[in-house]
């Protein structure tokens, strides 16, 4: 028995450590799929299907511009197939490219294309246009079609918020995450027009949901922020907007915040016209953003860039004469700082005034000696 237990042992595998995969080198994901079609595609070039498959995998992948490479490619193959017009339409619209992507639309319907996705993509188009009815026809025939679609749903309460329908827009927006209760853009969006109705109960409500789904949301945090702060707790908003940048550099409300904020507290111009700038790149037309980008700039001796910002809010307020005079003397300031050759505006040159000579007056002429 002993030399058998000593056999066993010896003939027993090593044991081994477990070892942890590194997920860094896991070859997965839309774009690895795209890329192992390639060796298909070339065998088969003209195999429509294979391009239809990997545009749809660049989609996903977030390469539009590869996409519309591949969707071309097979309507020259293939130019009566209306699902590759509707892949077509959606790397255009991924490309904002919106006239072209609606056009693409419409040759998908005229091909036979059926599927409610194609109305769905209509809308979100026409919503992105700003182009309010047309999103709103096409969201119906969306909805004719599934009538439970929680995103024509949700993209009719956006269509409904822009052209200041609170009521139905609210309704939509609730139908939809009544659908998709686990969608952090609906959360978001009811958050967002919670607090801009001045309701920042309601909106911390619906941005918490939003957080616990997704933790790394931007805008979740923003919205956070903005009903701290309607509820008068200042300072941890403005946590919730730094880390909103932190997460999410395009929330350039969060921007305009901190920098109201900073202003507020009377900070000086470097922790105020960073955060303005960025806002007003993606939001020109923010309540007095401008104009405190123009002081902040000017107290910074920063004088051409604020010259800049004067003459766009004189642009914006004709007639106002406070932003008239700051470009007037702002110009001023700036000409005088700059050498004769480099200036570009008109040089005066003021002349000495002329002394004022006394000329002697004529004498009177001399009467004639009397003859004697």
């Amino acid at each position: 028995m002993l030399a058998l237990l000593l056999a066993a042992c010896q003939g027993a595998p090593t044991e081994q450590s477990d070892t942890l995969v590194d997920l860094a080198t896991v070859r997965s994901g839309p774009r690895v799929q795209a890329d192992e079609l390639d060796g298909a595609i070339r065998q088969q070039p003209d195999n429509t299907g294979l391009l239809a498959r990997r545009a749809t995998l660049r989609l996903a992948a977030g390469q539009p511009v590869a996409a519309l490479r591949d969707v071309e490619a097979a309507l020259q193959i293939d130019d009566q197939d209306g699902e590759l017009y509707f892949l077509q339409a959606r790397a255009l619209r991924a490309l904002g490219r919106l006239p072209a992507a609606l056009a693409a639309a419409r040759q998908a319907a005229d091909n036979g294309f059926t599927s409610p996705e194609l109305p769905l993509l209509e809308g979100e188009t026409h919503l992105a246009a700003r182009q309010y009815e047309a999103a709103l026809e096409s969201l119906d025939r969306t909805l004719r079609l599934d009538p439970d679609q929680p995103a024509a749903l949700f993209y009719k309460g956006l269509a409904y918020a822009a052209t200041a329908d609170t009521a139905q827009a609210f309704d939509y927006l609730q139908a939809a995450r009544a659908r998709d209760p686990r969608q952090p853009e609906i959360l978001h969006q009811l958050a967002f027009l919670f607090n801009a109705y001045r309701e920042p109960a309601q909106a911390a409500l619906y941005a918490r949901q939003g957080l616990r789904i997704d933790s790394a949301s931007g805008a979740l945090h923003y919205d956070y922020g903005r009903q701290l702060e309607l509820q008068g707790r200042p300072d941890s908003a403005l946590r919730y907007y730094r880390r909103a940048l932190v997460l999410d550099t395009t929330q350039y409300r969060a921007d305009y915040r901190l920098a109201l904020a900073a202003a507020a507290q009377g900070q000086r111009p470097p922790a105020i016209i960073p955060h303005l700038q960025r806002a007003l790149r993606r939001n020109p037309r923010l309540p007095e953003a401008r104009a405190l980008l123009a002081e902040a700039l000017e107290a910074q001796g920063r004088l051409p860039e604020a010259l800049h910002q004067f003459r766009l809010l004189v642009a914006e307020n004709p007639g106002n004469q406070h932003w008239t005079y700051k470009v007037w003397k702002t110009n001023e300031q700036v000409q005088a700082a700059l050498p004769d050759s480099l200036r570009t505006g008109p040089r005066v040159y003021y002349r000495r005034p002329a002394t004022t000579i006394e000329r002697p007056q004529p004498e009177a002429p001399l009467r004639p000696l009397p003859v004697r």
